[in-house]
């Protein structure tokens, strides 16, 4: 049986209580958190609802949820991410195992690729064999250059060279894909630090942007991710994938709120054209309908 939605559990809120009472809020902070959001911004936001509802003496289901609808989108954050002509702009795609992050690398070369910039992917994640064989292929289906060393190389070495041929080709966008072992945590984040500075040195100032990907089926499992990936290198934007009629939690809500992270694409197939610029309202609107 497939998991209620959030709005789907709104309606039956507004179904069970006639009037607004303690006691709908209450059930309301439940359901936020149940939809992906943190306790602490669920309460933040039944708290701030409350106050409205008393001072504007709202009851009916419709003004109750454009109120709503206006407190989410105040933590809802989006990100266009430009590539300017002539820049070496590098963007470090960071995740764990599993959450597509390079099927996603994939299908931002091909966006890119397809609005006319010139795009270098960098096998970064040298840990897994897999990996590197898995971009390839991906490379070769889309048409765009890869940067690829042994398996076991060093993987700021890869993005070095990628940095490289993109400046020597005149300016590219620079794709790297990494490792995302979180059960040996202390190892992947000095690697991931060492790709930071190398990254950081190789593309034009201000083009540099280190891209999350997050199962957003996941919830507030994806949250943590983001933490951890945040506090060992800082996160610019994320990537939401399996962003489906599924996934309609409100992990963007908390990425925004607690940890001040945009939402820059999100991903809604298997295919490589399945991936498309966040709209923050559009995102609220379908977490408040589900």
């Amino acid at each position: 049986m497939a998991k209620e939605s959030f709005g789907q559990k709104l309606a039956k809120l507004f179904g069970t209580y006639k009037s607004k009472t303690e006691d709908f809020f209450e059930d309301l902070t439940d359901t936020l958190v149940e939809g992906d959001i943190g306790a602490k911004t669920a309460y933040e936001i039944t708290d701030t609802l409350e106050k409205i509802c008393r001072e504007k003496k709202l009851t009916d289901e419709a003004a109750i949820t454009a109120e709503l609808k206006t407190l989410l989108l105040q933590y809802v954050k989006s990100v266009e991410l430009p590539v300017a002509a002539g820049d070496v702009t590098l963007f470090m795609l960071l995740g764990v195992n599993g959450a597509g992050k390079t099927t996603t690398c994939a299908k931002i070369a091909n966006y890119y690729k397809k609005n006319g910039t010139p795009v270098i992917l960098a096998a970064a994640d040298t840990f897994r064999a897999a990996a590197i064989e898995q971009l390839t292929w991906h490379a070769e289906k889309t048409d765009v250059r890869i940067v690829a060393h042994q398996s076991g190389a060093d993987p700021s070495a890869v993005v070095f060279d990628a940095a490289e041929a993109a400046k020597a080709k005149g300016g590219a966008l620079v794709l790297a894909d990494t490792a995302g072992r979180l059960h040996n945590k202390e190892n992947l984040v000095r690697e991931l630090q060492k790709i930071d500075r190398i990254a950081g040195q190789k593309a034009t100032p201000g083009a540099y942007k280190k891209i999350i990907v997050l199962d957003a089926t996941t919830g507030q499992n994806a949250l943590r991710q983001a933490e951890v990936f945040h506090e060992a290198v800082g996160i610019d934007a994320a990537v939401l994938t399996k962003y489906d009629s599924t996934a309609k939690g409100g992990v963007a809500i908390s990425l925004g709120k607690e940890l001040g992270i945009p939402v820059a694409y999100v991903c809604t197939g298997e295919h490589y054209e399945d991936i498309a610029p966040f709209n923050p309202e559009q995102y609220v609107d379908e977490f408040l309908a589900g």
